[in-house]
């Protein structure tokens, strides 16, 4: 391990643990640590106290709409390939802020605590090494970090079109569990879905012509999950033709002995209004928070003016068109039928 890494470390001795502790707990002890310790973080929970909300419902999908001025950095980085290329990475350990620890998970990644958060508990994790955010070949690890923190914490990833801040660079985030909307309604939400496969290992159903469709994996089985992903994959690059990893974004949590995957596949990263000129211009770059029910405005006029029927034009332009979420669901059931 790099010794700029091991530095960062804080050693079990340095959190007051007891034998057996899991990930969650010692994220948990991690983040009053860093509040303790790390001015940054301590003046980000200060603002989330500001943060103003509300919440509209649409289609049976309750969105809270929040006001969230630290976020501003997020949600107006310049995300073409020049920009960031031209910067530090501000996830490689060598470029972290003074102040910020962390904790080790699996050998390889950092759990760190965010100090710009929306979760009232966030947590920012990324791969010790500089490589490009693709869930593919992390998406194991995924569900073995909703395992370690299920007591607590769910998962999110952001691929690196669809609201990564840093797609140069591999990471997830976590928040505490019972903060998203979608987490209360997606039974419902499953119950008027379609039913692609239903296996003894495996569930997977869509939600297809709703508000923000999307696709529910659950299973007790993680390889089993592995390969539904990497089948929800192929059947978004057969529907959209994409080149690159498609769109989309993923929320991940565990729960009574079986993870829940929810997937979210996108068509743009940003909506029309983010471009706008003038009044029409709405600063909101939706990511995984925002698919599971928190639209996080940066701009307290935009916060005002978010209206329902905004919101509608946001969601019908970011997520999938009938017609192709039709197109994946149709290939997917043909991809995990047995063969």
């Amino acid at each position: 391990m790099e010794p700029f890494i091991q530095r960062l470390l804080l050693s079990d001795h340095e959190l007051p643990l007891r034998e057996g502790s899991d990930l969650g707990t010692r994220a948990r002890l991690l983040l009053r640590q860093q509040k303790e310790t790390w001015p940054l973080l301590r003046t980000g929970y200060a603002g989330l106290q500001e943060v103003r909300t509300r919440t509209i419902v649409l289609e049976g999908c309750s969105l809270r709409i929040q006001w969230n001025p630290a976020r501003i950095v997020s949600s107006s980085a310049n995300m073409d390939a020049e920009s960031i290329s031209r910067r530090k990475c501000f996830l490689c350990a060598a470029n972290l802020p003074e102040g910020q620890r962390g904790i080790l998970f699996a050998g390889s990644y950092l759990v760190l605590c965010n100090p710009f958060p929306i979760f009232g508990e966030h947590f920012t994790i990324p791969h010790t090494t500089h490589t490009d955010q693709r869930i593919g070949p992390a998406f194991a690890t995924m569900l073995d970090l909703a395992h370690a923190m299920q007591k607590r914490y769910l998962v999110t990833y952001n691929g690196p079109r669809s609201g990564a801040s840093a797609p140069d660079h591999l990471h997830f985030q976590a928040g505490e569990k019972g903060f998203l909307p979608i987490e209360s309604e997606i039974g419902g939400l499953e119950a008027e879905g379609r039913v692609l496969s239903d296996t003894k290992t495996m569930r997977v159903v869509a939600a297809e012509g709703g508000l923000r469709p999307f696709v529910v994996l659950r299973s007790a089985e993680r390889e089993s999950l592995i390969g539904a992903l990497r089948a929800v994959e192929s059947a978004l690059v057969e529907a959209t033709g994409e080149k690159e990893e498609p769109m989309m974004n993923i929320l991940c949590w565990y729960d009574s002995g079986a993870w829940t995957v929810v997937v979210f596949p996108r068509a743009k990263h940003r909506p029309s209004a983010y471009f706008a000129q003038g009044e029409e211009k709405i600063l909101i770059s939706p990511a995984a928070v925002d698919c599971g029910g928190v639209l996080t405005t940066v701009l307290e006029k935009d916060f005002n003016r978010l209206t329902e029927e905004k919101v509608r034009v946001m969601f019908g332009e970011i997520f999938l068109s009938g017609g192709t979420f039709h197109r994946v669901c149709e290939n997917l059931a043909v991809n995990l039928s047995p063969r």
